[in-house]
């Protein structure tokens, strides 16, 4: 018979916690709960999930993508390795029938991860809404990939990957986003199946923060942004200047770029990426991006403006836009990834 965990971390839960255990072992999943630092007001709980489940704890809270680590740390250490693992959320928003919908699948492919994508159809909170159709788009910019419920919890797996998803940055709600992230940069197939979207008194058990988890989920891209935004303004001014001076297009691009470069270089390497990669070669690569980039900017700007007639600035703001997901996609997965990061080609499943 085939061996199924379900891992679930939990923090501050209500009495759901212990029906969803009793229904998950009914349907033969061995389940390890973490409770991450929930505090004595919440122990009564956990001692009636003990009857049906491992208790991990946490003694304060750590966030759920730590949660998630601890999990699989004991699992891999506990477990057989032909197994599959599904994570589930503490709150019920998951059906045990989905769970094991997505183990039977994680079976058969032993090589992909299986997500549960919920529809979002019926009543929806208004929160949730938003939060998924942004980090649907941010996903989609960041791997040209289409994933309908990025931030889902019910996730199956086969044991096999417990080792790379432990090695996965992120403490909190961000570890989520960054798995799929990881999966879709290194080639891994990710394979969304839909399930039935639940969401019990308007998802009021839910501890997501809209402002403080999101900027932690969009940290990277919205500090891109602004390093690019003020890259931008200075090659934006540094262009007009230059066009006063000289009228010459090109000439004016190739200076206001080399301006804008420099500035943009020094706030990725230090402040977006944190990269680690060496000085050197860091700056060569950047560089070498921007020649390209800058190639193309202005091959882009003087066919606007020349052959089309488009108005200089107007024709300037247009190419910035079209070269700005190229120039972010290289620099985090080419020249500023991480030790960990290869660089593979993003794929879908």
């Amino acid at each position: 018979m085939n061996k199924r965990i379900a891992l679930i971390p939990a923090y501050e839960p209500d009495e759901v916690l212990v029906e969803l255990v009793e229904k998950l072992m009914a349907s033969g999943f061995q389940n390890v709960v973490v409770d991450d630092g929930s505090g004595p007001l919440y122990s009564h709980i956990f001692d009636s999930v003990q009857q049906f489940a491992t208790v991990l704890r946490h003694p304060q809270n750590c966030g759920k993508g730590r949660a998630l680590k601890t999990g699989f740390t004991y699992i891999k250490e506990h477990f057989e390795s032909n197994c599959v693992v599904v994570t589930v959320d503490a709150d019920g928003q998951h059906r045990v029938e989905d769970a094991n919908m997505l183990c039977d699948i994680a079976f058969k492919r032993p090589d992909i991860l299986v997500i549960g994508g919920r529809r979002f159809t019926g009543k929806i909170p208004l929160r949730s809404q938003i939060g998924n159709t942004m980090t649907r788009f941010v996903y989609y910019l960041s791997t040209g990939l289409k994933i309908y419920d990025t931030q889902t919890g019910l996730r199956a797996f086969h044991a096999s990957m417990l080792e790379r998803l432990i090695d996965i940055p992120g403490e909190g709600y961000e570890y989520e986003m960054n798995v799929l992230l990881d999966f879709a940069k290194n080639h891994i197939p990710i394979r969304e199946e839909p399930i039935e979207t639940i969401y019990i008194d308007n998802n009021s058990a839910s501890h997501f923060n809209v402002i403080k988890d999101s900027y932690r989920i969009y940290k990277e891209i919205l500090n891109f942004s602004a390093s690019s935004f003020i890259a931008f303004l200075v090659d934006f001014v540094m262009y007009s200047l230059f066009l006063m001076m000289t009228g010459n297009i090109r000439t004016s691009n190739i200076c206001a770029r080399i301006f804008s470069s420099c500035i943009n270089y020094n706030l990725n390497r230090k402040y977006v990426f944190e990269s680690d990669t060496g000085f050197i070669k860091s700056l060569c690569s950047y560089f070498l991006l921007a020649a390209f980039i800058l190639m193309g900017n202005t091959i882009v700007l003087e066919y606007l403006v020349n052959n089309l007639g488009v108005n200089q600035m107007i024709a300037k703001l247009m190419t910035e836009m079209a070269f700005f997901i190229v120039n972010w996609m290289i620099q985090k997965y080419v020249i500023f990834r991480k030790q960990e990061q290869n660089g593979k080609e993003l794929r879908n499943a």
